[in-house]
């Protein structure tokens, strides 16, 4: 088997009322899940982790200002197209819910915990 490319969704700017330190815990949660799957052999990939740069660079002053809305759900939808699957993770999260709906229209494998997700 060759290793998947794995969207990780799950919360990130949700629950935290904005707090920057909130959001940051919710990172390293998805940061975490993704380092299982590396570990696991696979290729996983955050939207956060592209977004967050192109945020800075665009002038973005606020999670929900307009660069956000322009950047943060649509990279996360393009990088879905090129992934085999997604690790949706617990916790409560517009964007990940949206990510998951996309994938099922896109016919793509939707995974709930780690285990669930054969080693490569």
């Amino acid at each position: 088997m060759k290793p998947m490319t794995i969207l990780v969704a799950g919360p990130y700017r949700s629950g935290t009322n904005d707090d920057p330190a909130l959001m940051q815990q919710n990172l390293e949660k998805l940061n975490m899940q993704a380092l299982a799957l590396f570990r696991a052999g696979h290729i996983p990939i955050i939207g956060e982790w592209l977004a967050l740069p192109l945020l800075k660079t665009a002038g973005s002053q606020r999670p929900g200002d307009e660069i956000y809305k322009e950047i943060s759900y649509p990279i996360a939808h393009r990088m879905l197209t090129k992934c085999d699957a997604v690790l949706r993770i617990e916790g409560e999260s517009t964007g990940a819910d949206a990510d998951v709906k996309l994938a099922g229209e896109l016919g793509i494998k939707v995974y709930y915990d780690v285990a669930e997700i054969p080693e490569n």
